[in-house]
């Protein structure tokens, strides 16, 4: 199986590129700015002539499974009366709305080569409307926008034989989750492998946790 991550520097997505690794599968995994010795592949989301980039280095290599890991949180914390400025808005739906759309789109052609293949879409529950609690205004409506666009694509590229999976990592020890939570990167990869493993044309759309549990929309 050939896999591509986007965000696979650091936390979960580092995670995943290196369990996926391990067990044999070949692995593409991105960040904005590698290191000079790093086998990630230099890839923004944000920017069309990198994906331009990341297309041209895949080199019509077919693609079993994209898994659009690459994120941001920039409002977390904020104040309702005086936080949650525009420039926010606007680069954390460039990240993890009109990113996530954009790989899709540009690895098009590598998905339908290959046919059964599969996009993962790493969102939250945060996205969910029915666990709304409140805060976080920017990325709450990234998350849940991002998951309204799993499930329509889910729609789309059916025909195409590949499947669209939404999830949710769990509340993860990284630097966005914080120290103080509920597992580690490690536990929150292998349960979402695991789901993706598991995700086929017949549940496709799903909206999932990390250890299988479905997730209200």
């Amino acid at each position: 199986m050939h896999a591509v991550i986007t965000g696979a520097n650091r936390g979960i997505g580092q995670a995943m590129y290196e369990q996926l690794s391990a067990r044999g599968d070949a692995v593409t995994g991105t960040e904005r700015t590698p290191d000079v010795d790093s086998d990630l592949v230099p890839f923004d989301v944000t920017d069309p002539a990198s994906l331009k980039g990341l297309v041209d280095d895949l080199d019509g290599m077919p693609v079993d499974l994209l898994v659009c890991n690459a994120g941001v949180y920039l409002d977390k914390g904020a104040d309702l009366d005086t936080g949650y400025a525009p420039d926010l808005w606007a680069d954390t739906f460039a990240t993890n709305v009109t990113g996530v759309f954009l790989t899709i789109q540009a690895l098009l052609p590598h998905l339908r080569a290959e046919g059964l293949s599969k996009v993962a879409i790493i969102s939250s529950q945060m996205g969910s409307s029915e666990r709304a609690s409140g805060g976080s205004y920017i990325y709450r409506a990234s998350k849940a926008a991002a998951l309204n666009l799993g499930r329509n694509l889910a729609m789309d590229l059916r025909s195409d034989g590949i499947s669209v999976g939404i999830y949710h990592p769990g509340w993860v020890r990284t630097e966005m989750g914080g120290s103080m939570a509920d597992i580690s990167v490690e536990e929150a990869a292998a349960g979402l492998i695991e789901r993706f493993d598991h995700l086929s044309l017949a549940t496709s759309g799903c909206f999932e946790m990390w250890n299988g549990d479905p997730m209200p929309y």
